[in-house]
């Protein structure tokens, strides 16, 4: 591969008039400039990035450490934080945890060897000792989707409680008394939240924490929306409704119950969470709370890079929470 000698060989400059053409074009007369310009391409020049990244000390990469790469809502985050990513010159590396806090410790240590800017992350370890190893480092990281407690670090996440009892409302109006919760992992934050939506809803219309009945699921996806779908529909009697902690998983239960000769909602109205595309698109349109996945994304990497920059000194922690919205389609109607 050509070195930045061989370019500056070529155009007959130094190695400083190379080094500011790339850097620095404004400072070199615009003959000179072409010259170099015209080099590189002839050579097919490409600048050591790992040689720049040593001398400033970190390189122009943020990090994005995701719960599940499976889910669309995390695809719509990432979307989010590469439209600032790239509006400030950063390439985003995005990994996944697959809900394992081994697998996010070892992704953030390899964070830290490639000196990233800054890390974006939905922590799937919740005892906070991963995030510590980003402290010691003095590593900059926001919070995403999960709401931050700390005075030191930003988060953005959304009102996941008030989204619980936004479903909980609609079914209830619905005329449901009985509705299940399919619910991920307990140690998310965001399960327990909707979770506790959910009964703040049914408490306000009167009806006991008993009208709840959780069906817990290993993880939010489709197979395990299947897998809690089969023991619900074991029950007798049966819940006359189902809320999901994500579309996922409500998938997964309208696939079980179309497969058993059922009717969405006659039968069974379902409720999903995060309104991802395919929630639409469903054999039944599914009803789901939406949250703003893009703009929790856009954020989040906004912050990072404003505590980042260059007037890091004027940087302000902030935990932001945005608001959810219920969408209706036809999954969920009325048993007046």
């Amino acid at each position: 591969m050509a070195g930045i000698k061989d370019v500056a060989r070529e155009a007959g400059v130094s190695v400083g008039t190379v080094s500011n053409v790339i850097n620095r074009p404004e400072t070199v007369s615009e003959g000179t400039r072409e010259r170099v310009q015209s080099a590189i391409k002839r050579l097919g020049y490409v600048r050591s990035e790992s040689a720049r990244q040593l001398r400033a000390g970190h390189s122009r990469i943020m990090a994005l450490l995701v719960l599940d790469m499976g889910n669309p809502f995390f695809v719509d985050v990432v979307r989010g934080a590469e439209s600032s990513a790239r509006s400030a010159g950063l390439g985003v590396m995005v990994c996944n945890s697959g809900q394992s806090p081994a697998e996010e410790a070892t992704y953030l240590s390899l964070f830290m060897e490639h000196r990233v800017r800054g890390v974006l992350l939905t922590p799937a370890d919740t005892t906070g000792a991963n995030l510590d190893s980003l402290r010691r480092q003095h590593i900059p990281f926001v919070l995403v989707d999960r709401a931050g407690v700390e005075p030191g670090e930003c988060s953005v996440s959304v009102d996941d409680t008030m989204g619980g009892a936004l479903a909980g409302r609609h079914l209830v109006g619905a005329g449901h008394r009985s509705i299940a919760y399919i619910a991920g992992p307990s140690q998310l934050q965001q399960v327990r939240d909707r979770r506790a939506g959910m009964l703040m809803a049914l408490a306000e219309a009167g009806l006991p924490a008993e009208a709840l009945l959780e069906i817990p699921a290993e993880r939010l996806d489709v197979a395990a929306g299947r897998d809690a779908a089969s023991r619900l529909l074991g029950l007798v009697p049966r819940p006359t409704a189902v809320f999901c902690a994500n579309d996922l998983l409500a998938l997964g239960v309208l696939q079980v119950v179309y497969a058993a000769g059922l009717a969405v909602p006659q039968d069974l109205a379902i409720v999903g969470y995060d309104d991802i595309e395919f929630a639409a698109a469903a054999a039944v349109p599914l009803t789901s709370v939406r949250q703003p996945a893009v703009a929790m994304g856009r954020l989040a990497a906004d912050l990072l890079l404003e505590e980042v920059g260059p007037d890091t000194q004027d940087h302000r922690h902030q935990h932001v929470v945005l608001q959810p919205e219920l969408v209706v389609r036809e999954s969920s109607g009325s048993r007046r």
